[in-house]
């Protein structure tokens, strides 16, 4: 069903575009040497280039194109073999030449498509209008003196990917789940770490709203927004003051406003340039970025495995349903973890584990997939005993909460604590004939009609036997013995 919001006046459209700004992985920045490692003392990673010394001379860091192109192949988009730099002009304290270097009518990549999957499971394309790439900007500070702000570079000029896309966002959901794709596909590439708490992933998220089968209404821009969360609220409340503005008689303004979410509102900072105001004009001190097309072939044939062509090989693969494939290539480690279990074993009973205990017990102890004290492939060995009859499924869980807690191997445990399954039909009938005796009035209940006490006597003789039986005999034997 379409997102809608109720008005005054009847029912509203949101239409909404993300322009994504990834922060490149590289050692170095976009057009100097200088280091482009997050952290470090206040402007320690700064050259002449990025400090905008006069005659300093911009030079391209290739493996930055490179990574803008693995980008562009991963987001099933063009590759433009001829891309130009051109100058973005506009004030800020933390932009040291007062212009940036940018892209604008010649962008490396061109038009694309990302899949996102909607909590109901609909699939849903969005388009890519473009990437390209540009430097950041440093960063001002306002709290490090009583009466100034300061400025760090290490920042400015780092490598940027702005991912623009096609107005095609119709929901908040839409907004996070589109979001979180591009950071999954950047994940996977090596080209991003998506990491939104650092600010090398962050969304300036384009807002309108419109009645049904309306062109265009007026968009703000909210900018730099820093987690999915404040994205998706962030939609939502921009389209509802859009929403009082149009229906109390007003128009609304095309501007750049900034998310509060202490407040949960939007608030307006300047009003929005176009483009002409940014005087673009071809950057003179860097030709043309031609690029050979075989160049671009070796780099696409080294791509990794991506999120959605792994999902797919997975179900067909393991046989698992959609949804789990989908949770378990989220992130392309705990991928490897589960088709290290899964490689050669019951994909499903895998599956299942990993989304169910293994979960379960990196949540309860705090662990991450790193720290876990169980191995995908100690899980693996897990997993085999139960395959062969050694344990079955309930004791595999006593011998799993041992190995979170010891990180021992499942085969020592099982030794240690005498925990085989037990197989012997004799010792199984022995125990079903006593549980039987020891409720003969049961007995009499179930012969008279009362089928569900089947489960009670197969529970008891588990219990009689530790929960040592296998149950499949143990099924057999009650059900022959009850005639």
């Amino acid at each position: 069903m379409a997102y809608t919001l109720e008005g005054r006046t009847g029912t509203w459209e949101v239409v909404c575009g993300l322009e994504i700004h990834a922060q490149v992985i590289s050692e170095s920045k976009l057009f100097s040497g200088a280091s482009a490692t997050y952290g470090g003392a206040p402007n320690d990673h700064v050259s002449f280039v990025d400090a905008g010394f006069p005659g300093m001379l911009p030079v391209i860091n290739q493996e930055c194109v490179a990574q803008a192109v693995r980008t562009g192949l991963g987001l099933k988009a063009q590759i433009n073999l001829f891309s130009r730099f051109d100058r973005k002009n506009y004030f800020y304290a933390d932009l040291p030449n007062g212009y940036q270097i940018s892209q604008f009518e010649h962008p490396i990549v061109g038009t694309g498509v990302v899949e996102i999957e909607l909590q109901d499971g609909t699939i849903k394309h969005i388009g890519i209008t473009r990437l390209h790439l540009e430097q950041d900007a440093g960063k001002s500070m306002h709290d490090q003196h009583a009466a100034k702000s300061v400025i760090d570079l290490n920042r400015a000029g780092v490598a940027l990917m702005e991912i623009v896309s096609e107005p095609d966002i119709r929901s908040p959901e839409e907004a996070g789940a589109y979001l979180r794709k591009i950071r999954q596909i950047v994940r996977y590439l090596g080209t991003c770490d998506g990491n939104m708490e650092e600010g090398s992933m962050r969304a300036d998220v384009n807002v309108s709203v419109r009645k049904a089968g309306e062109e265009f209404r007026t968009r703000c821009e909210i900018k730099n927004v820093n987690s999915v969360r404040f994205v998706m609220h962030a939609v939502e409340t921009e389209a509802l003051r859009q929403i009082e503005v149009w229906e109390s008689g007003g128009a609304v303004k095309q501007e750049t406003r900034l998310y509060d979410p202490a407040r949960g509102e939007t608030r307006s900072m300047r009003s929005k340039e176009d483009a002409h105001d940014y005087r673009y004009f071809p950057e003179p001190d860097l030709l043309p970025l031609i690029l050979e097309q075989d160049w671009v072939d070796a780099l696409a044939a080294k791509l990794p495995e991506l999120p959605d062509e792994k999902r797919r090989r997975f179900c067909a693969e393991y046989g698992i349903p959609f949804y789990d494939a989908g949770v378990l290539v989220a992130d392309q480690a705990m991928a490897d973890f589960y088709e290290t279990v899964a490689k050669g074993r019951d994909g499903k009973l895998a599956a299942n584990w990993i989304s169910g205990d293994f979960f379960a017990a990196l949540n309860r102890t705090g662990t991450t997939l790193e720290t876990s004290p169980v191995s995908a492939a100690a899980l693996g060995e897990l997993l085999d005993l139960i395959t062969d009859k050694t344990i079955n499924g309930r004791i595999a869980k006593d011998v799993f909460e041992e190995m979170v807690e010891t990180g021992k191997p499942a085969a020592a445990i099982v030794e240690e604590k005498g925990l085989r399954q037990v197989t012997d039909t004799g010792a199984i009938d022995a125990a079903v004939t006593k549980v039987l005796a020891e409720n003969a009035d049961k007995v009499a209940e179930y012969k008279s009609g009362k089928d569900k006490l089947f489960g009670f006597f197969v529970g008891q003789v588990m219990k009689a036997m530790q929960g040592k039986g296998n149950p499949a005999l143990v099924n057999e034997a009650v059900t022959k013995q009850l005639g």
